[in-house]
């Protein structure tokens, strides 16, 4: 994913600023490394299309089929707005009705900064923006910030040690004309604390409303994101941001006028012989290692896609209410790792993200997948996946 590991810190930091009282080992981290040893097969599905197929050994997922549109950032599509490299690109659709792609850690220059070397113009994150939001039609046309993409908050990249903090959103999401966004803050992968913010005018300024320390429920309510369903509630999944732990995934439900407050979420939970809302929060999804989330109510269902650890895969499922039961509930891989120049179909050389576009649907699911493989390959990209079951 994105870069700089971190230390752990006191919860009392303002909005963009951290503690710097712990020590940490090395610089910054090295390439995102996941490999391609997992086992993977392919069959041809019609004429010269390929299809990787997911039900290796205790995998209990089934396969789609994933074709790439286009590349959304690097050199040519975002560097004209000083942001060559960048990932994640969370995406919103706007009260405008454009498009906007939330960026991890971006920097400017000919490649990404390697170990040990200053980064050039670093910024976390970032507003990319489509002006169209047409899934047929998405390109980077603008930023916030016009010719230079700004940081949507406050980041000043403090040191840790060796290390230095960033800003990585985990999700941006509208309710009622509001734009909302989620933030994970420190030195990347030992979450400091959380923050949320919000946006009146389509991106362009946020105010902050509230954090919570990262440690809150074990850490694993670091990585939120946000089903904004009909009614009167936002429903959020979270876990820990750390793929290297084992997490639990936790639920919660706060009132879509209470976002901003942080009291107000209540837990989803397991006690006395039955689950129900206010019980202490207990994992909706067993235990595993999770990269990136993204939940979202859709077509009056709900759909989850994630980065899958182990085995390696970006994976969805589709299920009628928040509350069922996921630890039965069919996962679907989308996306599968395959080696550098020979990327085809769900073959994505190290991929993560998974991040759904507004206006899919399930017979026309678009995501945003990232990768991260060397100095110049760092990026977010479209792709539509077909045979997702719903």
């Amino acid at each position: 994913m994105t870069l700089f590991p971190r230390g752990r810190h006191a919860t009392t930091a303002k909005p963009g600023a951290h503690a710097a009282d712990t020590p940490a080992d090395m610089s910054r981290r090295g390439l995102f490394k996941l490999g391609v040893g997992v086992a993977v097969g392919a069959a041809v599905v019609g004429t010269g299309s390929v299809a990787a197929i997911a039900g290796s050994p205790g995998d209990p997922s089934s396969p789609t089929l994933a074709t790439k549109i286009k590349n959304l950032s690097g050199p040519a599509e975002t560097g004209p707005f000083a942001s060559p490299w960048t990932d994640l690109g969370i995406p919103v659709r706007c009260p405008d009705g454009t498009m906007l792609f939330v960026g991890g850690d971006t920097f400017n220059g000919d490649h990404v900064p390697n170990p040990g070397e200053a980064p050039d113009d670093w910024r976390a994150p970032v507003g990319l923006r489509s002006g169209s939001a047409d899934l047929n039609n998405l390109h980077i046309d603008g930023s916030v910030g016009g010719g230079h993409a700004n940081a949507l908050v406050d980041e000043p990249h403090n040191p840790v040690g060796d290390k230095a903090t960033t800003a990585i959103p985990s999700d941006v999401f509208v309710v009622d004309g509001v734009m909302y966004m989620h933030l994970m803050r420190g030195v990347i992968y030992d979450t400091h604390h959380t923050d949320f913010w919000r946006s009146t005018d389509n991106g362009e300024t946020w105010e902050y409303l509230c954090q919570w320390p990262g440690d809150l429920h074990g850490g694993q309510f670091q990585q939120k994101t946000y089903a904004v369903a009909e009614g009167d509630y936002c429903y959020v999944l979270s876990t820990v941001f750390n793929r290297d732990i084992a997490s639990g995934m936790l639920l919660h439900r706060v009132r879509k006028d209470s976002l901003g407050n942080a009291d107000a979420y209540e837990p989803w939970g397991y006690a006395d012989g039955g689950w129900d809302w206010g019980k202490p929060p207990t994992t909706v999804f067993g235990v595993r290692k999770w990269g990136e989330i993204c939940f979202r109510a859709m077509d009056g269902k709900y759909a989850l896609t994630w980065l899958n650890m182990e085995p390696l895969a970006i994976r969805a499922m589709v299920f009628p209410l928040p509350t069922s039961d996921l630890t039965h509930t069919l996962e679907q891989t989308m996306i599968l790792p395959g080696a550098p120049g020979k990327e085809v179909a769900n073959l994505v050389a190290n991929p993560y993200g998974g991040f759904i576009v507004p206006g899919s649907t399930f017979g026309n699911f678009h995501i945003v997948v990232s990768q991260w493989y060397d100095n110049t390959n760092y990026r977010f990209m479209q792709y539509k996946v077909d045979g997702i079951v719903s």
